[in-house]
């Protein structure tokens, strides 16, 4: 293994690739198609990562929050779109999840006054903008399961087929 580099001011690239142990040859192994050349250009800035870039280094690092990192700060349209993650633990998560389920069941009947004449009045606007704030946390906390269960997918904790079966048992659709 090669030594670490001293360097200060490390992109995220540069640090996930250190903290799966891996030098600059090992992962451009692992991701078959990054040249090694490619991979220090990317982590000292000197070329645009690219999308297809960032899902390799996500499954060779095994960091999928790389995903979330670049479409939330470098794709134009995912920095107006695609909020930050944050990889929390299953605990967190889930106080979150009720937490928000909690909060929400307070403003189902508000929702339902708000709403059941098909306009939005200009004093029912502070309300719906909460309860508008209280749903879009519960979708923030459900990426953040997906994201955990895809990280711990990553580091072998789960097995996708395993999952991907019992999937498919409970819907038979797809």
């Amino acid at each position: 293994m090669g030594k670490k580099s001293i360097k200060e001011d490390k992109n995220i690239y540069f640090t996930s690739r250190e903290e799966a142990n891996l030098t600059r040859a090992q992962a451009s192994e692992l991701m078959g198609f990054i040249s090694e050349s490619r991979i220090e250009k990317i982590e000292s800035e000197k070329v645009t990562v690219q999308p297809e870039d960032v899902v390799a280094m996500a499954e060779a690092y095994k960091k999928p929050a790389l995903c979330n990192y670049y479409c939330s700060h470098e794709c134009r349209i995912g920095q107006d779109y695609v909020p930050e993650l944050k990889l929390l633990s299953l605990s967190e998560i889930s106080l979150s999840i009720l937490a928000s389920i909690n909060a929400l069941s307070k403003q189902q009947e508000r929702l339902i006054e708000i709403t059941e004449d098909g306009s939005l009045s200009e004093d029912e606007i502070p309300d719906f903008i909460t309860i508008q704030d209280r749903l879009e946390k519960l979708s923030l906390t459900v990426d953040s399961l997906k994201l955990w269960m895809n990280h711990a997918i990553a580091n072998n904790q789960f097995d996708q087929a395993t999952i991907d079966r019992i999937k498919n048992m409970k819907n038979p659709s797809n």
